[in-house]
């Protein structure tokens, strides 16, 4: 094979793995709103719909509802992932950034409880997970903390941990009950952090 030939390959290759690969996003990102919106055991049909696509699409990226599961809970974490460093370069401060994340970080956790309900009846892959989830937001938290701490928006010696886990709790039922407005609490826990004046 010449160069030219391999390059030919690789450049008519390169558009179709991008495309597929915004398809399996666009269709996780279906998934995602209508787990939301009616819980894990939502009709494949509705979450063909949000995406635009047959069920063979979803049925042929995944074939068990297990495996669109997990490839939810893993695509949500890799986004959270994403947007802290995003956000700390185009926020107007670093406070701005933090409570930004944060704000995704709750969309991700009300998800995320129904994904772990779902999940618990496989102890080991939700282990996994779990530590993976770990694994990927502590450090873009714990940035994200530094960077405000830095600027004196924030009191210093907060940890990550201790942050996500707080944000956690108030989370706890959040998407069962209509009375409950965690994000407007977490928003409060977020300005309390600032330094005293």
């Amino acid at each position: 094979m010449s160069d030219s030939d391999d390059g030919t390959t690789q450049a008519a290759g390169r558009p179709r793995r991008a495309d597929a690969r915004r398809n399996k996003e666009t269709l996780l990102d279906a998934a995602a709103s209508v787990f939301v919106a009616s819980g894990v055991e939502a009709p494949v049909r509705d979450i063909a719909a949000e995406a635009g696509v047959g069920m063979g699409t979803i049925y042929r990226h995944f074939p068990t509802r297990a495996d669109l599961i997990v490839a939810v809970y893993r695509h949500q974490i890799e986004a959270c992932a994403e947007a802290g460093p995003a956000l700390l370069a185009s926020s107007a401060s670093p406070h701005a950034a933090l409570g930004r994340w944060i704000d995704l970080f709750v969309d991700f956790l009300v998800t995320k409880h129904g994904l772990a309900a779902a999940l618990q009846s496989d102890s080991v892959g939700f282990e996994a997970l779990h530590a993976s989830f770990l694994d990927r937001l502590l450090p873009v938290c714990t940035q994200l903390l530094d960077a405000a701490a830095e600027a004196g928006e924030i009191r210093p010696g907060l940890h990550a941990y201790e942050l996500m886990r707080g944000v956690g709790n108030l989370c706890v039922g959040a998407e069962s009950d209509p009375r409950y407005d965690a994000r407007r609490l977490v928003a409060l826990l977020v300005e309390g952090l600032r330094p005293p004046r």
